[in-house]
């Protein structure tokens, strides 16, 4: 039997690809949308994909079921309770798959979603009655369980889905065997939970003992626990949930369409009519040298998952890249359903070397300097864009706190009598917030080169 795992840490997600050395068969979980490194893999191998299986609607990226059905034939398969616009073979509970010496064997674990499910592999050439591992998709993650609240948009009231996932953990999941691998479909990092570990693969028996949500507990206690302190999920999980139920273009298909160079005159012109201008280098980049009113995201972090919450559907995008970079940025906004690019800047930066009036500079500062700059007179406002949970750990004392996702909306909050300096953790997400704070008329701030990890360094 073959077990790999596949991590993609930008989205904080796992796939696996299953086959047999036998029959030459294999299966794909949980694919993500660009589908590449398992036919590269499957056909090293000398394996054929048959089947493709998702364990649930996938809020926070779009997967690759169609994708791998268009291109070599494999037959869908979704759990009995989901409503798809397309063909699938419905897995109920004990539903099974044989090929050679593996068997799949599905569980319904409705919880994080109605029609959730888990899938038992059996290495028959191992142990015939006792399964090797359980690809919990978002029912049990390592060291948390999947989110019950995201079935709001559909109907569902987040207490009713967690009733269903404790039934489905101490029903169909803690009766395995201790030593049964768990695979789940999100790690740290994923909005899918809230407490995730950073390990892709555990056991039962360690989750029955670290877990806490796994720990002794009545159904209301789990109720409540599970159901508090959730995460703000961002609007388009709600988009991609359904999204991937729908009938919809491939990967190759959008990429095909929207990889397109644009003139820097169509560039502001599509900027007028309200596109929404993405430049993705580096922040020192960005902030050194970038066109007026667009807003950064660096393709060196959480770029899609950023993406998807600071920008919207309605209205078109326009890339701004490094050279050879617009295929990986066009493709990573794909992996989200973000089909909207209508292309990118040709030639990158180069094409503004000509129109210095169209440029703009966003000032950086250091942690010792800004410390210097808090005993003087009339000091900058410290704006913490990070979220709740990290600034409960720490914070720098008299900052003003706006978690990105909301600064938009809270910029009025902001004194402008003084210069802004802004923080995150890193200096990821502030490059983000300045971009936004430019975007809406001000010109007054500055980033904090390294965010409170510097400060720490130097306090």
């Amino acid at each position: 039997m073959i077990l790999k795992q596949y991590y993609l840490a930008c989205l904080a997600h796992a796939s696996y690809l299953i086959g047999d050395e036998e029959t030459k068969k294999a299966v794909v979980v949980d694919p993500q949308r660009d589908i590449g490194q398992y036919l590269e893999d499957s056909e090293a191998r000398g394996l054929t994909i048959t089947d493709v299986f998702l364990t649930h609607s996938h809020a926070d990226f779009v997967a690759g079921h169609l994708e791998l059905r268009n291109g070599v034939g494999a037959r869908i398969h979704l759990g009995a309770q989901a409503k798809a616009g397309f063909d699938f073979a419905p897995m109920a509970d004990g539903d099974a798959m044989t090929f050679g010496n593996v068997r799949l064997v599905t569980r319904e674990t409705p919880g994080h979603t109605p029609e959730s499910i888990t899938i038992l592999i059996y290495d028959l050439a191992n142990d015939v009655d006792h399964p090797h591992a359980a690809l919990t998709g978002d029912t049990l993650f390592i060291g948390d369980v999947g989110r019950p609240d995201l079935g709001a948009s559909a109907g569902w009231k987040a207490e009713d889905l967690a009733g269903l996932l404790y039934d489905s953990l101490h029903e169909k999941i803690l009766p395995l065997p201790d030593d049964t691998l768990v695979y789940p479909a999100h790690g740290a990092g994923s909005l899918c939970g809230k407490n995730l570990s950073k390990d892709t693969v555990s056991s039962i028996g360690v989750q029955r003992k670290y877990n806490y949500a796994l720990r002794p507990m009545s159904k209301e206690a789990f109720i409540a626990v599970v159901t508090a302190d959730q995460l703000e999920s961002p609007g388009y999980f709600s988009y991609d949930a359904e999204y991937n139920l729908s009938e919809h273009s491939t990967l190759d298909e959008v990429l095909d369409k929207e990889l397109n160079p644009i003139s820097l005159d169509d560039v502001l012109q599509i900027q007028e009519s309200g596109a929404q201008v993405l430049d993705v280098r580096d922040a020192v980049d960005y902030e050194g040298n970038h066109l007026v009113g667009t807003i950064n995201i660096g393709l060196g972090g959480q770029y899609a998952s950023w993406a998807g919450i600071l920008l919207d559907r309605e209205h078109p995008i326009v890339l701004i890249t490094e050279l050879g970079q617009e295929e990986e940025a066009t493709m990573r906004l794909g992996r989200i359903g973000f089909d909207h690019v209508a292309g990118y800047l040709d030639g990158g930066m180069q094409a503004l070397e000509d129109r210095p009036d169209l440029l703009r500079q966003i000032d950086r500062i250091t942690a010792a300097t800004l410390a210097e700059h808090l005993t003087m007179p009339n000091p900058p406002v410290l704006v913490d864009i990070r979220a709740s949970g990290e600034r409960a750990q720490k914070k720098i004392e008299g900052s003003l706190h706006i978690p990105l996702n909301h600064l938009r909306d809270r910029l009025n909050e902001i004194p402008t009598d003084r210069r802004v300096v802004v923080h995150c953790a890193g200096g990821y997400r502030s490059a983000m917030a300045v971009s936004i704070m430019e975007q809406n008329g001000m010109d007054n701030m500055m980033d904090l080169v390294g965010g409170y990890a510097a400060w720490e360094a130097v306090s």
